[in-house]
């Protein structure tokens, strides 16, 4: 059987030597903003921040950033994880969202696809300023 397959000690999916790890870079890592429009949404995000430091303290808790920034086109911060956090980390994120919509992207080193064909949204698609990344 190819590496990959749960419990055969083969590399995840879509990391080096994986599965899908030719079709758009090994994924190095993921990014998972949470946006937030409101002062009320902001304190949600707040409390989920507080959670998943608490529970997750291998994610990287980015600044909180009150406004349009790069290609994001509401108030967000930025949660940075390994591939391994991945299984945890997002199943959990999709339950306790509290609403706020999210993005979630793998970085495979090409921002714009990372941003756009490899995205996944939790909620509303929000649409982003693309042509600010590099190809």
């Amino acid at each position: 059987m190819a590496g990959g397959a749960p419990g055969d000690g083969g590399p995840p999916p879509g990391q080096a030597g994986g599965p899908g790890a030719g079709t758009g870079g090994p994924i190095l890592g993921w990014h998972a903003h949470l946006y937030y429009a409101t002062p009320e949404e902001r304190a949600l995000a707040a409390a989920i921040r507080a959670e998943i430091a608490a529970l997750f303290p291998a994610a990287v808790l980015g600044r909180w950033r009150d406004g349009p920034v790069g290609p994001h086109p509401r108030a967000m911060y930025q949660v940075a994880f390994g591939p391994g956090l991945f299984p945890a980390f997002v199943p959990w994120l999709a339950l306790n969202r509290r609403g706020l919509t999210v993005l979630l992207h793998p970085e495979t080193g090409r921002q714009r696809a990372d941003h756009s064909a490899h995205a996944m949204w939790l909620g509303e698609v929000l649409p982003l300023k693309l042509e600010v990344l590099p190809a």
